[in-house]
């Protein structure tokens, strides 16, 4: 068998963090819409998140950015982060995606990835708190986008001028993203002294 007709090998990897990540992204999606439920029938409800006035979710499901579209942002993770999660059931199938549509999925992470992002800003600028479930969705966003972008310009996505780019930085794929979330920590910290609130 010539390697032109070898059948390609399955991303394991690509799969299961898509998979993974997707999932975790779900799940804190989902416990946000049971906490938005509770303080929906309860203004006043005590919800498991909230730890202190640093540190909890109520303050940002309540406010006008945890509606940003309108509606609660968690249902746009419920229906989001089913995305990863049939990718990478797909993969693990043994499908072949074209690059039109690793294109147009790495177009909604990258709109994702925008959204968090302001989320970000929100949370810790305007809000002054930071919300655990919240910052799961960040933490699962950031290297999906990094993922995927990465995967698509080593395999051509993007044309390829850019598949060097992309060889050369997937590697880093893991300092890249920490680094990202150091900035975020920094970030909080400087603006709302959380050591010092949560240690103090």
């Amino acid at each position: 068998m010539t390697d032109a007709s070898a059948p390609a090998r399955t991303p394991w990897i690509l799969a299961i963090f898509l998979i993974v990540t997707g999932g975790l992204g779900w799940l804190a999606s989902f416990a946000l819409t049971l906490d938005k439920f509770a303080v929906l029938a309860d203004p006043d409800a005590n919800l498991d998140c909230n730890f202190s006035l640093i540190v909890q979710c109520g303050a940002n499901l309540n406010s006008s950015q945890g509606a940003a579209f309108g509606f609660p942002n968690p249902v746009i993770g419920l229906g989001g982060f089913v995305a990863p999660i049939a990718v990478g059931v797909g993969l693990l199938a043994g499908a072949r995606f074209a690059n039109w549509f690793w294109a147009v999925f790495n177009a909604g992470l990258a709109g994702a990835l925008a959204f968090v992002i302001w989320l970000i800003g929100q949370s810790i600028f305007v809000l002054g708190t930071l919300c655990p479930w919240c910052m799961l969705v960040w933490s699962v966003t950031i290297p999906l986008f990094w993922v995927v972008t990465l995967r698509n310009a080593r395999e051509g996505v993007f044309g390829g001028g850019l598949r060097r780019v992309g060889e050369a930085l997937l590697p880093w794929i893991v300092p890249i993203t920490v680094a990202c979330y150091l900035v975020i920590a920094i970030l909080a910290q400087v603006r709302l002294d959380v050591i010092g609130h949560v240690f103090g």
